[in-house]
């Protein structure tokens, strides 16, 4: 592809990695964070939801030579380990073969490893506290604010739009002609609070495991870290009588965990204090088009296509957009406008089927992860998959261990579907004039 000088704006997940792809590929790039180095320290608490990483992260991080460094520092997650209020656990693995895992790790130590990557390529540069004010699409021309007011203007060739769900590229483009978007937040929001690690570094309750405490309408979740700890997140409605507004006191909070999170509370001796100074988030889905601005501009990651995090794809579905937006430049080397409408007409169906999959997965994960006909679906499920193994896979393992498409999985998975429910009416109605043919 013919080399150019690309500003991306945000050196989160999505940004640091396209940025050390496009250094790789032997252009110039610039990076562009409103926030301070997080290598420095001082970032706040309370706010980093520990990921889930993947095939598809893998395969992307595998790109850009760093796959078994993150490796290294996750936590492997064979299933999920689900709480009953009384206290007892029962174990859910992911997949059908014992290898099958996702990795847990830290939002803000991948985020790390993923700057420290890009900064060791000569032709990339990152600028930290640079907030970004104005953009013209037309010129690739972006102003940036200091923390001391100053105006920075940065000129490119083109912008790659990495900063977020309340992106200010994607802003700018909202203003142009049948530009399409939507935002719905959940009722709930999240709050995280912690388990520390044990004596000597020792996990207090099962290392290989996502840990639920689904009550119905809201849950408790933990991710490990691999010095013992767990990064635990509360999903609750922001009011009524299950939501953040109803606890305020110290007792208040110490009897409701009491009673619904019993076997927890034991573990986190920093529980109130973490309940009263951790801040709640929202929880967004962003929906657009089109992501791409003729051969100036495009929107990628969360800026392109926000998801609540409840089928842990939100990184993955960014590292993957990294992917794909290589591709597409390799393919047409001298025609960027054309690859980056390819990019959105390749991405954009998937990115839908993967924001309704995660909202879908709340309801799975707070509602029926408990249940026995949940168990048995689940059961049937493997059960199918070990009888026709070519034929049969379950929607969860297309999307968390392959690479299919979002959308091609979904309609993969309807299709198998709606094949198991012709044949199991037809062996009950076989069953039916059998019996009354006998009797």
């Amino acid at each position: 592809m013919s080399k150019s000088h690309v500003s991306i704006v945000g050196a989160g997940l999505g940004g640091a990695l396209i940025g050390t792809a496009l250094a790789n590929a032997g252009h110039r790039v610039d990076i562009y964070e409103r926030r301070p180095d997080p290598r420095a320290g001082g970032v706040a608490a309370g706010r980093s939801i520990n990921l889930a990483i993947s095939l598809r992260g893998l395969h992307a991080l595998r790109q850009i030579g760093l796959e078994k460094d993150i490796l290294d520092v996750a936590v492997p997650m064979r299933g999920r380990m689900i709480h009953s209020p009384a206290g007892e656990t029962l174990f859910q693995p992911y997949g059908v073969d014992e290898g099958d895992a996702i990795n847990s790790v830290s939002r803000l130590g991948l985020n790390i490893a993923l700057i420290n990557a890009a900064l060791r390529r000569e032709n990339l540069r990152i600028h930290f506290d640079h907030r970004c004010v104005n953009v013209d699409l037309d010129t690739a021309k972006v102003d940036y604010e200091r923390p001391d007011g100053s105006i920075v203007q940065a000129q490119s060739d083109w912008i790659i739009s990495a900063d977020g769900a309340f992106s200010a590229v994607r802003g700018v483009m909202q203003k142009q002609d049948r530009f399409e978007y939507s935002q719905s937040y959940l009722e709930h929001g999240y709050k995280e609070l912690s388990i520390p690690a044990g004596p000597n570094g020792a996990f207090l309750i099962e290392k290989n495991a996502l840990h639920i405490w689904p009550r119905h309408s809201y849950m408790m979740i933990a991710l490990p870290n691999r010095d013992g700890s767990f990064t635990c997140t509360l999903f609750w409605p922001f009011e009524g009588p299950n939501g953040f507004a109803a606890l305020r006191t110290e007792s208040d909070i110490r009897s409701y965990f009491n009673e619904h999170f019993r076997d927890a509370v034991p573990l986190m001796p920093t529980l109130v204090e973490d309940f009263q100074h951790n801040p709640v988030g929202s929880l967004v889905t962003v929906r657009c088009g089109p992501w791409n601005y003729k051969d100036k501009a495009i929107l990628l990651g969360d800026a392109a296509h926000a998801v609540v995090p409840f089928y842990g794809q939100g990184a993955n579905a960014s590292f993957e957009d990294c992917v794909v937006l290589m591709e597409c430049l390799a393919a047409r080397p001298n025609d960027r406008a054309a690859a980056l409408a390819d990019f959105y007409l390749k991405r954009k169906e998937h990115a839908d089927a993967l924001a309704n999959l995660a909202i879908e997965n709340f309801v799975e994960m707070r509602d029926k992860t408990g249940s026995r006909l949940f168990l048995m679906r689940k059961k049937s499920e493997k059960l199918l998959h070990k009888v026709f193994p070519n034929w049969y896979l379950p929607l969860y393992g297309m999307v968390t261990f392959s690479r299919t498409p979002y959308a091609d999985a979904v309609r993969r998975a309807r299709m198998q579907d709606r094949v198991v429910l012709s044949v199991t009416v037809m062996i009950i109605l076989f069953l039916v004039m059998l019996l009354k043919w006998l009797f």
